[in-house]
């Protein structure tokens, strides 16, 4: 049996679903009342809050099982004034509470998603999976905490793959590109933070399932890997891209970054949040991780750019509003 924690959610119901096409025995676990209803009805499904180890003891484990750890308090949620509690409460004690259940029952491999955003501002490029761990904020550091004690129960026997990916995209995922979206749509200027000559990687929802996928097939390598797309356009770039196949007029306005990091930094304070800083403070600098560990153990290769996934992110924003 594979036990997809956070299996409701955005990765999470792609992925259930691609496993049960694969015969897999599949159960997610979640915090809703019953299974999203764009998951097969293959799958089963067990409410369960990871905040509490009392509701995964419940769970039935047995020695061969595995799991696979989505479960996560992330930005485009609405998130609380006290946000350190809001994301090590699920990100932190909740991913320690899977994997302590789970060892208790035996349970000895898994996969663990953490973020690219635990390595902070880049120090050089590309950012691989040696790269100092600097988050410049709550997200990162509970990424970072979680990574911390999947290592803990790795000592104890358990093989766990750990991935970091950059910002997943794809159909049904809008997040802090609603904003961008609402501008193309309207026709009025899109803002970007600096003079967009930078890169700002993304990977593909279907390209984090494959990945999974892969990981599970070698036997759960005890390493840690990047997610990132290849041959990534400029943001600009990427942009009029998006612009264009939306028949869109709307200009680009290139905001200076040091300012504008500044403001919105204030606007953060004062609790009139445009962008929170662990997403701001990366906006104009040139990003790019370091994938080629993950292709070469894995046999794994991203399918999807950048371009593609943010025209068609924006094609599912715009046939949602009709």
């Amino acid at each position: 049996m594979v036990y997809v924690f956070g299996g409701n959610g955005f990765v999470g119901s792609f992925l259930a679903n691609k496993l049960a096409e694969l015969d897999y025995e599949v159960t997610c676990c979640d915090l809703q009342d019953s299974l999203n209803a764009r998951i097969l009805n293959a799958v089963k499904y067990q409410k369960c809050d990871i905040r509490d180890i009392s509701q995964i003891r419940q769970i039935r484990f047995q020695e061969h099982d595995f799991i696979v750890n989505l479960a996560a308090n992330q930005y485009h949620l609405k998130v609380p004034r006290n946000r350190h509690k809001f994301f090590f409460d699920t990100n932190v004690i909740g991913a320690e509470n899977i994997l302590k259940a789970a060892f208790e029952k035996g349970v000895s491999r898994g996969v663990f998603f953490s973020s690219d955003m635990v390595y902070g501002l880049p120090l050089y490029l590309p950012v691989d999976t040696k790269h100092p761990q600097n988050p410049i904020g709550p997200y990162g550091l509970s990424k970072k905490q979680c990574e911390r004690i999947c290592r803990d129960y790795r000592k104890k026997g358990m093989k766990i793959t750990i991935f970091r990916p950059r910002m997943i995209n794809g159909p049904g995922r809008l997040g802090i590109l609603k904003k961008l979206f609402f501008c193309v749509q309207k026709g009025i200027p899109v803002p970007t933070i600096g003079n967009g000559k930078n890169h700002y990687q993304m990977i593909s929802v279907f390209d984090c399932v494959s990945a999974i996928i892969q990981a599970i097939e070698k036997d759960f390598p005890n390493k840690e890997y990047n997610l990132g797309s290849e041959l990534s356009p400029d943001i600009t770039t990427l942009l009029k891209d998006t612009i264009r196949e939306a028949g869109s007029h709307s200009p680009i306005i290139h905001l200076p970054g040091n300012i504008t990091k500044k403001m919105l930094t204030i606007f953060d304070k004062i609790g009139m949040t445009v962008m929170y800083p662990e997403q701001f403070m990366i906006a104009d600098q040139e990003y790019m991780l370091d994938i080629a560990d993950t292709q070469k153990d894995l046999d794994w290769t991203p399918q999807y750019n950048d371009s593609d996934m943010l025209v068609e992110a924006y094609q599912n924003f715009s046939e949602r509003g009709k």
